[in-house]
């Protein structure tokens, strides 16, 4: 695996000595600063009450309230490093908390996305996921390993657009150093279509100008009709593609590397799953009361296989069931998507957010 300045997710490089300098940011160092960790005063932190009878460095202030249209400052890191970790887990609902990230004092956010999608729980409900770049843990523990380089500044921001106030513990790790080689940034974008129009395809990225590579996918999937939707096909239209694209797959379940509906053969049900690579993490079921439709979660990472462009990218999906006369039915379903890439700056001009109705999940 290629070194990245003495960063690498391979134990075999961790013997070697690098002149990155590790920092940490959480409600216990709001910077980052050297030396400056667990200073929050009594009466000042947000657990105060709780520590007053042991004192200043005992725990004072481990989460941030964020009140309702209100966004907080996670992190605001000035010079050239790179956001190894990140950790967080937040109350009320996952879709109205909005994550966004900017390199390099661009005005235009890198990621904006839902914080849940963003680490593939889009349903509002808790999955497990045992992936590599992303993993979730219990009770609500979201996960990033994705390596985030800059060369100048990093912001990320958590924006609460929702009409309650919610509690916020987090933790970003990073590395301050020197970039040498060219870096290609992080992204990731969220797109939502309830219902699909008939006939149509769902569009998970487009408009992408520039020079890097594609590496993931999460779907969040909830179906309008009876029997299988996974019939469609994933399409990557690299580089001037027009009509047709470079690379076709043959299926979505195929293209989240399993087969034949994710079907437990013996219980008759779906099956999930959770690997390095990719997974069915959530399956929502019907209740017999309010809950009516299913909902399905899966994810993709393209770490050992990413998809590179030159200069620009297009990733559609089809929706596709069955009549029963066994041919293709265009399905109108509701699907969310979060991609996952890194480019060249500028950012691209990403599609306009859903407003909170368009966003909740109905």
């Amino acid at each position: 695996m290629k070194r990245f300045n003495g960063i690498t997710a391979d134990l075999s490089d961790l013997y070697r000595l690098s002149n990155a300098e590790s920092r940490s940011i959480s409600p216990e160092n709001l910077t980052g600063e050297k030396g400056k960790g667990g200073m929050a005063e009594i009466g000042e932190g947000s657990a105060s009450h709780q520590a007053e009878h042991l004192g200043k460095g005992w725990k004072v202030n481990p989460y941030v309230n964020i009140k309702a249209h209100e966004t907080f400052v996670l992190a605001d890191i000035e010079g050239s490093g790179a956001i190894q970790q990140i950790w967080m887990t937040v109350t009320g609902v996952w879709r109205f908390s909005i994550l966004r990230i900017y390199w390099d004092d661009q005005e235009m956010p890198s990621v904006e996305v839902p914080v849940g999608d963003f680490f593939c729980n889009g349903w509002n409900k808790f999955a497990q996921v045992n992936s590599l770049p992303i993993c979730v843990n219990p009770g609500s523990a979201f996960n990033s390993y994705f390596i985030m380089p800059f060369k100048k500044r990093c912001r990320i921001t958590l924006e609460n657009i929702d009409n309650n106030d919610i509690t916020l513990y987090y933790q970003i790790n990073y590395s301050l150093m020197e970039l040498e080689e060219e870096i290609a940034y992080f992204h990731a974008q969220f797109r939502r279509v309830n219902p699909l129009p008939y006939k149509d395809v769902f569009t998970l990225l487009d408009d992408v100008e520039g020079e890097g590579q594609y590496v993931g996918t999460y779907l969040a999937w909830g179906v309008n009709n009876n029997n299988w939707w996974g019939e469609g096909e994933i399409k990557f239209y690299l580089d001037d593609d027009q009509e047709y694209p470079t690379i076709c797959g043959t299926g979505t379940e195929d293209y989240f590397c399993g087969s034949y509906n994710f079907e437990d053969k013996e219980r008759h049900q779906y099956q999930t799953y959770s690997t390095p690579y990719s997974g069915l993490v959530q399956v929502t079921r019907p209740d017999g009361l309010y809950n009516s439709q299913q909902r399905f979660g899966m994810y993709r990472f393209h770490i050992t296989d990413p998809i590179r462009f030159k200069k620009n990218i297009r990733v559609t999906i089809q929706a596709l069931g069955w009549r029963r006369d066994f041919r293709y039915l265009p399905l109108q379903d509701d699907i969310s998507c979060v991609t996952y890439w890194y480019q060249s700056l500028p950012v691209p001009k990403f599609p306009k957010l859903p407003d909170i109705d368009n966003l909740e999940v109905i």
